[in-house]
């Protein structure tokens, strides 16, 4: 068997992914993501996760329920946890081990992330979970991810959606829309692509760390990303 392409990857997930119409964090979707994971980890790969919340609060929508939009960023950050902690579960049931850091104390549940610390726990095999996005107001888990991928020099972030990459239009309403292999950073930001903020692109594009947008609910499809096939769109 080939090394794979990639020796640490922050692969980057939504809250909203977890979840089904019936469901606020889909016990069958869990299963289907740590398998995934297990699959990458088991090629030698050091895999860390962020995940969003917005399947349990959104912070930016917190104005309609009359939340102030600090407070609702935090409690969105408190969302981000209970999704991270959701997923190490499911990790542990796979025999991984895991570890999950906050960017805010939660030492009941979690530590504290340190970047040394969380560099050491990849070099150990962990998987690192990184929950309650920066510990800041108004960034979202995208500039999370990217910051994280570059805290602990991630050779890539992953973020996995719904669709297998970017497509010049919604897929799902434009039938005529077809995928980007690859894009420049100017030309993500440029089209406006609501892939990702502006801000996590940015981060990436001035750190030099490639995006790969890709479908996470096809099965393989992540091991066969990191091992180097051409999955999703490049985004560098």
């Amino acid at each position: 068997m080939k090394d794979p392409k990639y020796k640490r990857i922050l692969l980057k997930l939504s809250g909203e992914s977890l979840s089904t119409d019936t469901e606020v964090i889909d016990p069958v979707i869990l299963g289907q993501y740590a398998e995934e994971i297990r699959r990458v980890h088991d090629l030698g790969v050091e895999v860390a996760i962020v995940i969003g919340g917005g399947n349990i609060f959104r912070g930016a929508s917190a104005a309609k329920a009359g939340i102030d939009r600090v407070q609702g960023d935090y409690m969105g950050m408190l969302a981000t946890v209970i999704n991270g902690m959701a997923v190490q579960a499911s990790l542990e049931k796979q025999g991984l081990y895991t570890r999950m850091m906050t960017a805010i104390k939660v030492e009941a549940v979690c530590e504290p992330f340190i970047r040394r610390r969380a560099m050491r726990h990849l070099e150990k095999g962990r998987i690192v979970i990184f929950g309650a996005g920066t510990g800041n107001p108004y960034f979202t888990t995208d500039s999370t991810a990217s910051l994280r991928a570059i805290e602990i020099e991630a050779d890539v972030v992953l973020k996995g959606t719904r669709v297998d990459g970017v497509y010049t239009a919604d897929p799902e309403k434009d039938p005529k829309a077809t995928r980007y292999t690859h894009l420049s950073f100017a030309e993500a930001i440029g089209k406006g692509l609501k892939i990702m903020d502006t801000t996590a692109f940015t981060l990436c594009q001035e750190n030099k760390v490639p995006i790969i947008v890709f479908d996470m609910n096809k099965t393989g499809n992540l091991a066969a990303l990191v091992s180097g096939e051409d999955v999703g769109t490049l985004i560098s």
